[in-house]
């Protein structure tokens, strides 16, 4: 049956989500122009003395017209098209809701004859990673920003302020009209298309397939399935944080366009800040949330690797964070507001460009997680170029209403050391972007018939981190002094209150060189540079506590930052191979293994079943492998589960149990994860404490080995181990041609290059899959196999049942063997033994250990502490001063 009712209504709520934003763009303008309002008075609102009437940039006070604070006392006219915008805008977040509840069902649903359901998702998937395959697709993350904005606008709407509502709003809305033309699916003719629709059908979107020649209702039984790196619980939470994030970028850029249209360049500042710190604390929540999940779900062995999509994001987040800086000095310095103004309005734009780079399919292969192109590369190009004009040609047009301030700032000011930590940032910012941008020089040049020879580097973590580690190093000592010049420590144009705090970080950072034995220079800048942050804001943190201040969140968003830098310092710098291959033999005559000079053979240790080697101070051993059970925790071993071909169950071969609780009885059927393998890596210690680890591979038709790491997480350093190569988990055993081996008991022969003994044939009742009963008879041998580590025991059967004779066979996946008991011949005494080679199960491993990165993690809840801090304080004064001086 195709399920067509909830396309049609999800499609209907798309289309009237654009109609509806454009209805409110169009009324939110006409009640920002004052048109059409009724002459009915409404309550009269007070005028914003501090910032309507007069603002001081440095020691020059400049007056605002008489005419904008008349304004701003005269009761205002009912507004209709208000009310209208209102409306309209909310029907808009209700129609935003209702495509996502549409797409929602009909995955959860599997309802694979839409496009999206079978491309993204499949039966076998749990419901969080359902949710997960809303975002896979350009088409649901557009819809989650969509969703995101509608959910802001509604709160502005209420919290705004009349006089900030129409501007602003006017902005959202168009916004939010270019984001629902991403998914509307329009197509006019052959060739013009706006948006690309989640709700198309199968045979909609592949009409050509001969599939729906031959049967046009037919419906697929699954669906491809989520892409196994998304397979994840980071990636239920982080793209909605990251989007979340995205959207909040657009609060203090709609104020900012808004303080400019109404000629009011300083007053958007203050309902903004909150936004701004808000959305800077959430944009790196949702950064570091990738970057967690990159760690424990890549296997590149970080958290960062200088990718065009990862450093896409990181840009904007660089530029919103120094806009904030300087929109803190903005009431005393005219430079501080101009520069607030480019950088709040840059970061909206940055994000916009960004979102082109990943989804116009322009970074080709430069970015290993971008999106392909799904035909709306000139849709995002106009999204782009049209807020581009928009900001740019109202920030010139009201450039000369922006006062100047009388004399340049002091080296001895907050605002100047203020201003330069905004002037590194960005220049650290454009440092990322000038370099991820050059696909897109190549595409302008292409555009005018040149042919470009640029390419990016290629080591890019290399050139990134060449740049980045200095401007760091920068800006964590300009943040020890910036804090100093906040809370004016320093006075009468002396720096000796610095001292104190710099003797204390030589000494602390000279001891951690010597104990560390550091020996690169740029490591030992970082670190000093750290360090003395560390100092600085932890010595105002206590002054400001001690004193009854209020706290400064400013104060633990730096040591934050400086524990970050610290724990990136460490964990990158310091990070140690321990898998080294002291064989002298090669394990694999791939490129990827012998590449740099055999890099990764000599990185790599080679680990067979159930055989002990010594890996640095630990012994490892291979214990085999591992599947999930839906409803048992842990592991359970593969070989205890049959799993069903192309289904997401098994069958239990014995009984199932953990921790002395019995789940599921020999026979059974029981739901699984069945695309995931793990892999058991037992890890004893110098001093005899053992620990497991189990890393995860998936032989994926489409992207081949997919391996995850498994991280033992203690205090002071992290072991991460995941495999670099695998037998085919899925794959069939190749057995060897049968070799035979007729021995007497106490017989000695050879299995598989092992020395074996036929110890005894006895006779036994219990063979498994087999009831043996009075009539029936069956012996078992006992072979004796003999390896450096020890002994192994076989026990292949001979049975005679209702006169037929079976020959249950006894493998070995340590010994790689197959073992049969096919003859026994009385005359003689002697057992005639078929025997079959395989492949043994192995792993090739690499592990590492990261030093001190739970500093990085630590640090980066720190940051996000102290930006909350700031948020409710800048929040609490925006509220008092709305308060006092009427709606804002």
């Amino acid at each position: 049956m195709i399920h067509t009712t909830v396309g049609q209504l999800g499609h209907f709520f798309v289309i009237l989500s654009f109609v509806t934003a454009l209805v409110a763009t169009a009324a939110y303008f006409i009640s920002a122009l004052g048109w059409g309002r009724s002459l009915q008075a409404e309550p009269v609102e007070e005028p914003q003395l501090a910032y309507a009437g007069e603002a001081s940039f440095g020691n020059k006070k400049t007056r605002h017209s008489a005419k904008s604070v008349a304004k701003a006392s005269t009761p205002p006219a009912r507004d209709d098209w208000r009310t209208l915008a209102r409306w309209a805008f909310y029907l808009h977040g209700l129609a935003v809701v209702g495509v996502a509840a549409s797409l929602f069902y009909i995955i959860f649903n599997h309802y694979f004859e839409y496009h999206y359901a079978w491309s993204h998702s499949s039966r076998a998937l749990p419901v969080q990673y359902m949710i997960a395959c809303f975002w896979e697709s350009q088409e649901g993350s557009f819809l989650l920003w969509l969703f995101w904005n509608a959910v802001l606008g509604a709160v502005l709407i209420q919290k705004a302020g009349t006089r900030w509502e129409a501007p602003m709003m006017a902005i959202f809305a168009l916004v939010q009209a270019f984001l629902a033309s991403m998914i509307l699916g329009v197509v006019f003719g052959d060739t013009f298309k706006i948006g690309s629709s989640p709700f198309l059908l199968l045979s909609e979107a592949m009409p050509e397939a001969p599939i729906f020649a031959a049967d046009p209702n037919f419906i697929p039984k699954d669906g491809k399935g989520l892409n196994p790196l998304l397979q994840n619980y980071w990636m239920v939470i982080h793209p909605p944080t990251l989007f979340l994030g995205f959207a909040l970028t657009l609060v203090p850029f709609a104020y900012c366009i808004a303080g400019l249209w109404r000629n009011q360049p300083l007053e958007w500042i203050r309902p903004a800040l909150p936004w701004t710190l808000f959305g800077a604390m959430i944009l790196g929540i949702g950064i570091m949330m990738g970057g967690y999940w990159a760690y424990e779900t890549l296997n590149f062995g970080g958290y960062w690797n200088w990718d065009p999509v990862e450093n896409a994001v990181y840009v904007p987040w660089l530029v919103m964070v120094a806009a904030l800086h300087t929109m803190l000095i903005a009431k005393r310095s005219s430079t501080g507001l101009k520069t607030a103004i480019i950088l709040t309005i840059s970061t909206f734009l940055l994000i916009l460009y960004a979102t082109f780079l990943t989804r116009s399919g322009i970074l080709g292969n430069a970015s290993v997680h971008s999106f392909t192109d799904l035909g709306l590369s000139g849709q995002l190009l106009i999204y782009l170029l049209v807020f581009v004009a928009l900001s740019v040609l109202l920030a010139a047009r009201k450039w000369k209403q922006i006062p100047s301030d009388a004399e340049e700032a002091s080296v001895y000011t907050k605002e100047f050391w203020v201003f330069i930590g905004a002037t590194v940032l960005c220049l650290a910012s454009f440092q990322v972007i000038a370099t991820t941008s050059i696909p897109v020089y190549n595409k302008i040049l292409e555009a005018f018939g040149k042919v470009s020879n640029l390419a990016l580097p290629a080591d890019q973590i290399a050139h990134y981190n060449k740049f980045q580690v200095w401007f760091f190093v920068v800006i964590a000592l300009i943040t020890g002094v910036g804090q100093f010049m906040w809370w004016r420590k320093i006075e009468g144009k002396k720096f000796e209150a610095l001292i104190t705090p710099g003797i204390l970080t030589l000494l602390v950072s000279a001891a951690l060189i010597a104990f560390g034995e550091m020996k690169n220079p740029v490591y030992m800048a970082l670190l000093v540079a750290s360090v003395f942050a560390l100092m600085t804001n932890g010595t105002i943190l206590l002054g400001v506590i001690r004193g009854n201040y209020r706290l400064s969140g400013g104060a633990i968003a730096h040591i934050g930052m400086a524990l970050m830098l610290i724990g990136v310092l460490y964990s990158a710098g310091f990070s140690k191979v321990i898998s080294i291959n002291n064989t002298g033999l090669l394990i694999s005559k791939q490129d990827e293994f012998t590449k740099n000079d055999n890099k990764e053979n000599k990185e790599n240790t080679l680990l067979w079943l159930n055989q002990p080697e010594r890996m640095g101070p630990y012994q490892l051993t291979y214990r085999g492998q591992r599947i999930e059970a839906r409803d048992m925790p842990g592991y359970i071993s593969r070989n205890d589960v049959e799993v069903i071909e192309g289904d997401f169950h098994g069958i239990a071969l014995r009984d199932l149990e953990q921790n002395g609780k019995l789940y599921h009885k020999k026979g059974d059927t029981l739901a699984l994860y069945p695309e995931n393998t793990y892999y058991e890596v037992e890890y004893r210690e110098p001093n005899g404490k053992i620990f497991n680890l189990y890393p995860r591979a998936q032989v994926n038709e489409r992207m081949g080995l997919l391996a995850s790491p498994d991280i033992r997480h203690k205090a002071d350093r992290d072991m991460y181990t995941f495999v670099s190569s695998v037998p085919d988990p899925s794959a069939e055993n190749k057995w060897e041609k049968t070799e035979t081996y007729s021995v007497a008991i106490k017989d000695t022969f050879f299995l598989n290059d092992y020395v074996a003994i036929l110890d005894d044939v006895a006779r036994t009742n219990d063979v498994d899959g087999v009831e043996i009963g009075p009539s029936d008879a069956a012996v078992r041998a006992r072979v004796r196999v003999l390896d450096k580590n020890g002994e192994h025991i076989l026990n292949p059967a001979f049975v005679i049942k209702d006169r037929m004779v079976a020959h249950p066979a006894e493998m070995s996946d340590e010994l790689g063997v197959r073992i049969q008991l096919n003859e026994i011949d009385p005359r003689t005494g002697k057992f005639t033994f078929a025997v079959n080679r395989t492949q043994r199960d192995y792993i090739v491993m690499k592990a590492l250990e990261k030093p001190l990165i739970n500093l990085l993690w630590i640090g980066t809840l720190v940051v996000v502490l102290g930006f909350l801090i700031a948020t409710v304080r800048r929040y609490r004064e925006f509220s008092k001063m709305k308060s006092k001086q009427g709606a804002l």
